[in-house]
């Protein structure tokens, strides 16, 4: 058998580096419960967030997030935040305008989730949020995580998260 040197090299190099970091991210479904004195009006099935831990940092462990707002709303920016959560708010389409519903994580690469949802969704009054809240959710040491970063990305809201280990 003969082998060449890239060959070779390519053989060499963990599968992580040839997949990149999307094949990392954790898929988490977010439920949308309707309001029982709505049922009529139209709201999505569900909707979709991703999170992926970042590289190691000595003492310290983060993950960065996002959640698919811009296939239901326009307009979408971060309206409050502080260290322990964020809200971005933005417009629904018009087909989802009457929607009146809230959902949680319901479940993380197709797994049921049954911790605190620290992922919420709010669609009301023509509006959509979305709620990162740390409060309540401790890292390995006893202390609150915290939002190390919140923003907007291709209109989507994007975050970081974490605390120490």
């Amino acid at each position: 058998m003969k082998l060449n040197l890239a060959g070779a090299l390519l053989g060499s190099l963990p599968i992580c580096l040839l997949s990149g970091t999307a094949a990392l991210a954790n898929t988490i479904d977010l439920s949308v419960l309707p309001l029982l004195s709505s049922p009529q009006a139209r709201c999505p099935e569900g909707l979709t967030a991703h999170e992926t831990l970042r590289p190691y940092a000595e003492g310290s462990f983060s993950t960065e997030g996002m959640v698919k707002l811009r296939d239901i709303a326009t307009d979408i920016r971060l309206s409050q935040s502080d260290q322990f959560s964020a809200t971005w708010v933005g417009t629904l389409k018009p087909e989802y305008r009457n929607c009146q519903a809230s959902g949680g994580m319901v479940s993380v690469d197709d797994a049921a989730y049954e911790g605190n949802s620290y992922i919420r969704i709010q669609l009301i009054n023509g509006q959509v949020k979305a709620i990162l809240d740390m409060t309540g959710m401790r890292d390995p040491n006893g202390f609150t995580t915290v939002i190390l970063f919140k923003g907007l990305r291709d209109g989507n809201p994007r975050w970081t998260w974490g605390g120490s280990d």
